[in-house]
């Protein structure tokens, strides 16, 4: 019979939120894989749990799971854990977790602190429906078309950012939702320096242009109001986005322009309108 895979969260900063349940599981596994050996026997020795430490992250994911496995495929206990907070939540932890279930091994979490969630928490910002986005790519086109994605989101977002990057990412939200935007920004969660500056992006970006950031930071930023109903139908918009192009408009910017008029999405229009064909010149 196959053994188990603990998910077990970990503390984000401050050693008291360990649940007793997670203590007792690590102490009972047959040995735990971690993020950062490093990191994580400094845990085990504050709370006397002495276990066999694997390393699992994301450069060698692919062969420590298949070792993890094949232990747990022959019986015996694994906790997984992460530097800190809640394993395989943007987090390589989730080809783990897929490769226990195609192979029958039960997986188990225990749950405890996750930064995201204890961010939206307090941010003050709609909780109902949110969407966690973790780390933006640092490739500057592809985090401003991800960004540009995501301009008309109206669920909650959650960004994950580290100090040294910060203000590239707020200057790139300003820029893609406005600088009146709201955002919440969560620094150091419970740890000494816990910080939470409810803002807008505008504002954010402006301090932190002259305030050098410390410490890690989630954002918690404002989805964007609900559309209205276009005044124009599709159809209608789409043929006037193809009128322009016949004048000799470029596509894109024909569908910018009509996108701007009619409250429909230049996405939505330019990919509309990719789909009617091009017209055919006449012959003699």
């Amino acid at each position: 019979m196959s053994g188990t895979l603990y998910l077990v969260a970990t503390p984000i900063g401050n050693l008291g939120d360990f649940s007793p349940r997670a203590l007792e599981t690590l102490g009972a596994v047959d040995f735990i894989a971690a993020e950062d050996t490093r990191v994580s026997v400094k845990l085990l020795n504050h709370f006397s749990v002495k276990k066999p430490l694997v390393s699992y992250h994301a450069h060698n994911c692919a062969s420590a799971g298949q070792a993890i496995l094949r232990r747990l495929l022959a019986g015996e206990s694994c906790a997984l854990v992460t530097d800190a907070g809640t394993p395989a939540v943007s987090d390589p932890g989730e080809d783990l977790v897929r490769l226990c279930g195609e192979n029958g091994v039960t997986v188990t979490a225990v749950p405890g602190c996750c930064a995201a969630v204890n961010a939206l928490a307090v941010s003050g910002l709609p909780t109902g429906r949110f969407a966690f986005e973790g780390f933006l790519t640092v490739n500057k086109k592809g985090r401003r078309e991800r960004l540009e994605q995501l301009r008309g989101e109206e669920r909650t977002m959650l960004f994950h950012e580290a100090p040294h990057k910060l203000l590239t990412t707020l200057e790139d939200l300003r820029d893609a939702f406005g600088p009146d935007r709201p955002v919440t920004l969560c620094r150091e969660l419970t740890k000494l320096h816990e910080e939470v500056r409810r803002t807008t992006l505008g504002e954010a970006a402006a301090w932190y242009g002259e305030n050098a950031p410390k410490g890690e930071f989630v954002l918690v930023v404002a989805g964007a109001p609900p559309r209205e109903t276009p005044a124009v139908a599709l159809e209608d918009a789409v043929a006037q986005v193809l009128a322009l192009r016949d004048q000799g408009m470029r596509l894109k910017d024909a569908a910018k322009e009509v996108a701007a008029h009619t409250g429909l999405g230049k996405n939505e229009l330019y990919a509309a309108a990719l789909e009617r064909p091009a017209p055919v010149d006449g012959g003699t």
